[in-house]
């Protein structure tokens, strides 16, 4: 537990929080652009604003927050990107179709809460699998 709250670990996660930041706006802002302007079902849009972001995600993320791994070509690491990425839309998905579809809980309002779950299980799998750095 404690390799786990590092300093590095925080720092690194502090990084990790304004890519995510970042990431956050074009997913929401699509999410809402999708739904109230052009009508299209809040799961669809959900998917498709959750996939732009993480392509802004991939590029921000591998540029300040982890460090490339040697063993890894571009295309190895993007595909391993991509896989953890399914996962966590898989996620999503699931918090958005219960908050709003089981809870009632608006669209608006539940994108945040799933994001902020999604985040934890996006920092550490990513951690783990793409990041050259740790020791």
């Amino acid at each position: 537990m404690r390799a786990a709250l590092s300093k590095d670990t925080v720092k690194q996660f502090s990084k990790f929080a304004v890519v995510g930041i970042t990431s956050l706006a074009v997913d929401y802002i699509l999410l809402l652009v999708l739904v109230e302007l052009l009508h299209v079902d809040f799961l669809i849009a959900t998917s498709a604003s959750f996939l732009a972001s993480v392509v802004v995600n991939y590029f921000l993320s591998m540029r300040y927050v982890f460090s490339r791994r040697d063993d890894l070509s571009r295309k190895r690491e993007f595909t391993i990107f991509a896989v953890l990425s399914a996962v966590g839309l898989g996620l999503n998905d699931l918090f958005m179709f219960v908050g709003v579809a089981v809870l009632s809980i608006g669209y608006q309002v539940m994108k945040l809460i799933s994001t902020f779950l999604v985040t934890w299980y996006n920092f550490f799998s990513r951690r783990r699998f793409l990041d050259g750095g740790r020791a």
